[in-house]
């Protein structure tokens, strides 16, 4: 089903380094046009991808940037009122657009949407289900997949792909919103024809003021797909629960519960994971992903179950779990020498936090885990969440918190106080400090590691740059030793 020959056009994206951003960045090259893009600043792996792409990156915005004017601009949904590419672009009326309808527009008609979303577990499930449609289309090429993931998927070493003569295009399916322009989801410009719904809980408290605002949200989602689609949806959570409940499409469970479409039996942790599963009761596939954590047991489950309903045979799931490589930033190690493991995880959640230390647990059972936590997201920069953060990074042995990442744009009545997370967990017996920021953690903590330590490094963000100053202060060290 190739594409109808698009007119190649100058396309100018302002904040091209976001995940989603660089990705629609090489999609619409790889159809020809002609693509620029700014942004304020860079950190991988989006800006080695990039780099990769021969796209340049503009720093710092300028309005100079759309000068000659471009075709088309892409307005990214960092990008507010104030910001000078996006003053000129109105003032000299530029045609615009956000991101998530130029991916409709230009990928998603006559496709075959398979959507992931839900709070947590996004990334890494859109990955595992591309690369499963990848291994199932050695034997049946119809199934050669279009995605885009919020992240670089190793695997595939990239974020996106555009297949121009198959169907399938599976993409991740974010909540947040989607331009200044458009304050609703981004996912429902995405119309899917199947959907997996992993978890539904309150976030992004920048935008959603409760959590029955963020289940609305999904309720939307829901209410889009077709009498002929599907819903696989996560059976242990009552919001999951609420917000299919009027689907007018099959919703098939997936999970422990016995009563589910979907089921993991005989779970095996550890640095592997192992389980059966079934499909109404009966033995569909014995599944091992290179992965610890139940969470990233249901994440492939979920995958396994959606691919499965679509005609991915079970040999096929078994053998792509199996080679799983992850996505980048999710459990990575980033360094591993003297005996100490540094590992990189993206966390914006207090749930997320917890499900990654209880996978260190599992993966490295009896070894100190250190939780380095950056409070970056605008979820976990506010104090909604304060005493569930404290919960979360109890499960570690050493917690070192830095300071809120721009504080300063959270009002105070609303702001996570990181000195009271540190008291509450030094009462509770798990010791914390509070560091202000990259270059006094690595100097603070690079001393005090020693053999058989594995370091968390929590962050959604570039964190200063830890992941690469923390393993060179532990080599400083040694070296001198």
């Amino acid at each position: 089903m190739p594409y109808t020959e698009v007119r190649r056009r100058h396309i100018h994206l302002i904040g091209i380094c976001g995940t989603a951003m660089a990705s629609l960045a090489g999609m619409l090259q790889a159809q020809g046009h002609h693509i620029t893009g700014s942004d304020a600043g860079a950190y991988p792996p989006m800006s080695d991808q990039l780099a990769a792409m021969d796209i340049p990156l503009l720093q710092p915005f300028d309005e100079a940037h759309l000068n000659p004017a471009p075709d088309l601009v892409v307005v990214g949904n960092a990008i507010s009122r104030g910001n000078p590419e996006l003053e000129y672009v109105l003032d000299q009326r530029i045609p615009f657009c956000s991101m998530a309808a130029m991916i409709h527009d230009e990928f998603l008609r006559a496709r075959e949407p398979l959507v992931v979303s839900g709070t947590h577990g996004k990334t890494t499930t859109t990955s595992m289900l591309a690369w499963i449609y990848e291994v199932a289309a050695r034997i049946d090429p119809r199934f050669a997949p279009s995605f885009l993931v919020g992240g670089v998927a190793e695997n595939f070493g990239t974020s996106y792909r555009v297949n121009p003569d198959t169907r399938p295009f599976i993409l991740e399916g974010d909540e947040y919103d989607t331009a200044f322009f458009d304050k609703g989801p981004k996912f429902l410009h995405y119309f899917p024809d199947a959907l997996i719904l992993t978890h539904v809980e309150f976030d992004h408290a920048d935008i959603y003021a409760d959590l029955a605002q963020v289940k609305t949200a999904f309720k939307r989602l829901v209410n889009l797909l077709p009498r002929r689609g599907r819903i696989v949806a996560f059976d242990r959570s009552a919001n999951v629960t609420e917000c299919v409940a009027r689907a007018f499409c099959p919703v098939e469970r997936y999970g422990f519960e016995p009563s589910s479409h979907w089921q993991i039996v005989n779970f095996q942790p550890g640095a592997t994971s192992r389980w059966t599963l079934l499909q109404q009761g009966q033995h569909l596939a014995d599944l091992e992903l290179p992965m610890a954590g139940e969470h990233n047991a249901l994440n492939a489950t979920a995958a396994a179950a959606l691919a499965a309903g679509q005609g991915i045979n079970p040999a096929s799931i078994e053998e792509a779990l199996r080679t799983f490589r992850s996505v980048k930033r999710r459990l990575e190690i980033r360094s591993e020498a003297h005996g100490i493991i540094v590992i990189d995880d993206f966390a914006h959640h207090p749930t997320a936090i917890r499900e990654t230390l209880r996978a260190l647990r599992g993966a490295y059972p009896g070894r100190r885990i250190v939780a380095v936590v950056e409070p970056r997201s605008a979820t976990l920069r506010r104090n909604v969440f304060e005493q569930d953060l404290v919960d979360s990074l109890s499960a570690a042995n050493e917690v070192v918190l830095a300071a809120v990442f721009k504080q300063e744009s959270i009002p105070a009545e609303e702001r996570l106080e990181p000195q009271r997370v540190v008291a509450a967990l030094n009462q509770l017996g798990t010791p914390a400090q509070l560091l202000p920021d990259a270059d006094a953690i690595s100097a603070a903590l690079a001393p005090t590691l020693q053999q058989g330590d594995v370091v968390a490094i929590l962050s959604n963000g570039g964190f200063g740059n830890i992941y690469i100053k923390l393993p060179a202060a532990i080599a400083r060290l040694r070296s001198k030793s």
